[in-house]
């Protein structure tokens, strides 16, 4: 097994204590990771702190310099990362490759945008005592800025918080999940390769209790977390004086209208809904189908998913692998019994062995019922015919979450209106609501968080504004 230790002020460090990783495949260990106790994470503040010195005066083409060096490294490293996103996320080789490829893009977009960061010259000059007034706005970083990141995108979440960060001129302290920090310990390797100033990113693994501190220190001046409602909100309440922004999960849903083309629709919402065993934040977990489609769509849909194969992630040929914990995999077991119980009926799947859940269809599944209007976070996707377009819509937003959801139709009107009716932070037409390039703003409403990502909105999230007000009369 691999050891990693803490990445703090620009070297490594031993940790409090070590733990072993074990995949969720088969609990085998893979991996042993040093994690900190609250006095290290003080150090990692402190030194980040001291970071920031330094990093809000990098200009613009060192900070695309350091940027563009860690996009490539990764690049150079691609399988490395894949495999240990395999190994510690149990997610499908193929799969892992591809998140490999978006964190190479998404560090590369942050390169290009850190010589992006504009201001702007406003007039002020709207009344006689202000002739000759002009005011220039510009942007200024934040301070330490702290990522807490999930187990689902162990890479590439992770350069969703870390890039615009660095790209911004901050400095910053990531808090992974623990089951995946293995593969950010390996980013962290590949950003001290750079000419970042020590410090100016710190990978520190730890127990919540020392992640506390991330929230109770003053010199953190914003939290860009992403995870579940029951961790998130009660941590905003705590960092009431901080920034932060809470990407905090969906319920996401898909409505085909009888215009759409089925040979492209079915597969992509097979992607959608079982993909990484559905433990995306976008995961398809409902489909609305207008039911001159419904018989066609479903019989192809169903015949497609049966053909899915479900195993060891590491397998070229796997397409499911297993939930993260049995846990997990007990409880969405859990849901789908108390739906049956509810009359509702399993077309597909519905079966568990150890952590892997078979992709599982439903229908006539009530919409009070948990797996509907919760997040499911698992390879399962409830099916309800419509009539009515606009009804569908209302059927849709009957959520607490509200992060993106995806519209098929070749109507522009009904485009724009489920734009202006869907409770959403995303409407994708023509796509899977899983649709995401990473330079799109994304984020939700509701219970799905506020504030957005995407390197340039992420940017914006972690800079100031500041105005000078000149006076040219003098």
């Amino acid at each position: 097994m691999e050891e990693y230790k803490l990445w703090i002020n620009g070297g490594q460090e031993e940790g409090s204590e070590t733990r072993e990783i074990l995949s969720p495949y088969d609990q085998t260990p893979v991996a042993k990771v040093h994690f900190a106790d609250r006095a290290l994470m003080h150090r990692a503040i402190d030194a980040a702190r001291k970071a920031f010195l330094q990093t809000k005066h990098l200009s613009s083409y060192e900070r695309f310099k350091i940027l563009e060096k860690i996009s490539r490294t990764i690049y150079q490293r691609k399988e490395e990362l894949a495999r240990s996103i395999a190994l510690v996320a149990g997610k499908p080789i193929r799969s892992a490759r591809l998140e490999v490829e978006r964190a190479v893009n998404t560090f590369l977009i942050a390169a290009e945008e850190s010589k992006r960061i504009n201001g702007e010259l406003i007039p002020l000059d709207l009344s006689p005592t202000t002739k000759n007034r002009w005011g220039i706005v510009r942007r200024f970083p934040l301070g330490v800025i702290a990522g807490i990141t999930p187990f689902n995108f162990p890479l590439n979440l992770v350069a969703h918080k870390m890039a615009p960060a660095i790209a911004a001129g901050n400095s910053f302290i990531l808090r992974p999940a623990s089951q995946v920090s293995p593969t950010a310990m390996i980013l962290g390797e590949i950003v001290h390769s750079t000419d970042l100033p020590p410090g100016g990113v710190n990978i520190v693994p730890s127990g919540y209790n020392a992640a506390a501190a991330l929230i109770e220190e003053e010199q953190v001046k914003m939290i860009t977390f992403t995870g579940s409602p029951a961790v998130g909100w009660p941590l905003k309440k705590k960092a009431f004086k901080k920034r932060v922004t809470l990407e905090l999960g969906g319920n996401a849903a898909v409505v085909v209208e009888p215009d759409a083309d089925l040979d492209y629709v079915i597969p992509r919402c097979l992607l959608g809904a079982f993909a990484y065993a559905g433990q995306i934040c976008i995961s398809i977990q409902r489909i609305f189908l207008h039911q001159k489609i419904y018989d066609k769509f479903m019989s192809e849909f169903i015949e497609q998913t049966k053909k899915l194969r479900v195993g060891d992630p590491l397998d070229e040929e796997t397409d499911v692998g297993p939930m993260i914990t049995r846990q997990a995999a007990e409880e969405i077991e859990r849901w789908i019994q108390e739906a049956v119980e509810e009359g509702a009926q399993v077309l597909v799947g519905g079966g568990r062995q150890g952590n892997l859940v078979e992709p599982t269809i439903l229908e006539k599944v009530k919409p009070e019922l948990r797996i509907s209007w919760l997040e499911a976070f698992a390879p399962i996707v409830v099916i309800y015919p419509y009539s009515d377009f606009e009804q569908a819509l209302e059927e849709v937003n009957y959520s607490i979450y509200g992060l993106q959801a995806g519209v098929f139709t070749r109507d522009l009107h009904k485009a724009f209106l489920a734009l202006e009716k869907l409770e959403v932070g995303g409407v994708i037409i023509n796509d899977i609501p899983t649709f995401r390039v990473d330079h799109m703003p994304y984020g939700g409403i509701k219970e799905s968080g506020f504030g957005r990502e995407g390197l340039r909105y992420a940017i914006e999230e972690m800079t100031e504004l500041k105005l000078m007000a000149i006076n040219l009369k003098t």
